[in-house]
């Protein structure tokens, strides 16, 4: 794995806080319609969505490092955010929860041997993944999210500011 995609996976949390710089609590929560061909979640149910999902993969990293292929779980995104309130959450704290995990994590990953991120778990969706392969996973799940965040600011009316 190239070890630069550690600074890709710890500058995450900073990247997504500025996807949402200037937005107001209604706009986190605006759902587009249905026919925008942008997604159905609101902005605030993504960054939720990014939160619980990067504290997962967190998770299963650390048990790819820690153990001999472990069993890694998959989990029901639609559920997660139907049932754990994401519109009655902090939208800036789930992200300095994000950034803070990412910014400590990464100090474990740049202590390992390269030959660690070839260490692998077995997902229960995906099959067996390596620990480079989750890294890499990570940090395209947060540019994946940022362009819809992009789209759905556009529809708004409200483009981020370069």
């Amino acid at each position: 794995m190239d070890r630069s995609m550690i600074d890709q996976y710890e500058a995450g949390g900073a990247k997504l806080l500025r996807s949402i710089a200037q937005l107001s609590a209604e706009d986190l929560r605006w759902v587009p319609p249905a026919d925008a061909q942008i997604g159905k979640w609101s902005i605030q149910q993504i960054i939720l969505h990014l939160m619980d999902s990067d504290l997962m993969w967190a998770s299963r990293m650390k048990a790819i490092i820690a153990e001999d292929n472990p069993t890694l779980l998959g989990f029901d995104e639609n559920r997660f955010a139907a049932a754990l309130f994401y519109d009655d959450q902090i939208a800036e704290s789930a992200i300095g929860l994000l950034d803070l995990n990412r910014r400590q994590f990464s100090r474990v990953l740049r202590k390992l041997a390269d030959s660690a991120f070839s260490r692998t778990g077995r997902h229960s969706e995906r099959g067996n993944i390596s620990l480079g392969e989750c890294v890499k996973l990570m940090v395209e799940h947060i540019d994946h999210h940022v362009g819809f965040i992009a789209k759905k600011r556009q529809a708004m009316g409200k483009a981020a500011k370069e």
